[in-house]
């Protein structure tokens, strides 16, 4: 294996990694919110995100973190938390794979979002990508022959918003640098979200505080795991990996839940996979002039 096959063969373990990481907070999320609030887990959440910042934002210095986009930074602040919080609730309402996957429409609806907010032109195989991206999750919840939760349209808008904070935040990427986009978020949401535990705030069991750390370690090597991922290798060649994680969160609900993973789930898991490396190999050709290496 040469030098090059072998990185995209490591950036491709990191996002399969990550996905791993991200499937296994979501299934953390659902056993601790049989006990806790929602409203609880996502503080912690954020709390865990901030901490492993610190040392980062002390090297930086204050200085590094003046804006003048206060704007944007709390828009998406409160976007990206409502996001989560409805995220949350859905996971400890839906079977794991069944909430994990309407949160896959996210990198599907960023494109409507920018054509609609800023008027930017999408390519026609973009357009097919999205309409069978939506085609794979119908097929994968199959409403014929299974009776929905309306719990699935808050899973809907939790994914609406997630688009809309990634298309805010390339919006911001134009003033404002990666490191203050991260900073201002973690520290917005981790301010805002302690705000409803002077009210909600419960006692927490020992035996709950373990799988909190645990959720808030998963989250930030997911992330972790993710970024060094996407410096090793482009998306058009790793992206696609991303979909993994309805695979393994199927997969945890089975074992821990058994929830049924059903050939309807398989097919359209298969099918949004596809519609995700359509969309991905599409944006690289738009972003390099139509070339894109093998």
């Amino acid at each position: 294996m040469d030098t090059p096959q072998r990185t995209v063969f490591i950036a491709s373990a990191l996002v399969l990694g990550a996905e791993l990481c991200f499937a296994g907070v979501s299934a953390l999320v659902k056993y601790l919110s049989t006990d806790l609030p929602s409203a609880q887990l996502v503080f912690f959440r954020n709390l865990m995100a901030f901490v492993v910042l610190l040392p980062w934002i002390w090297r930086k210095g204050p200085s590094a973190f003046k804006t003048k986009a206060w704007g944007f930074h709390i828009t998406r602040g409160l976007a990206g938390l409502a996001a989560m919080y409805l995220f949350f609730y859905a996971i400890a309402n839906l079977p794991l794979a069944q909430a994990t996957l309407v949160l896959l429409l996210s990198p599907f609806l960023i494109p409507i979002i920018g054509r609609v907010w800023l008027k930017e032109r999408v390519l026609a195989q973009t357009w097919l990508a999205i309409a069978i991206g939506f085609i794979g999750v119908f097929v994968f919840l199959n409403p014929a022959q299974t009776t929905l939760s309306p719990i699935v349209g808050i899973a809907f808008i939790a994914a609406c918003l997630a688009a809309f904070t990634k298309t805010l935040i390339r919006q911001m990427s134009a003033t404002e640098s990666s490191s203050k986009i991260v900073f201002y978020f973690a520290t917005l949401a981790t301010v805002i979200s302690a705000l409803p535990l002077i009210w909600r705030g419960e006692s927490i069991a020992s035996e709950h505080w373990l799988g909190i750390m645990v959720m808030g370690a998963l989250a930030v090597a997911g992330q972790l795991g993710m970024t060094k991922a996407f410096a090793l290798a482009p998306a058009a060649r790793v992206g696609v990996f991303t979909y993994s994680s309805v695979i393994f969160a199927a997969l945890m609900g089975y074992w821990f839940w058994d929830e049924p993973i059903t050939v309807s789930m398989i097919l359209g898991a298969t099918i949004i996979t596809v519609a995700g490396y359509l969309a991905i190999r599409t944006r690289r050709k738009a972003e390099t002039g139509g070339k894109v290496g093998s």
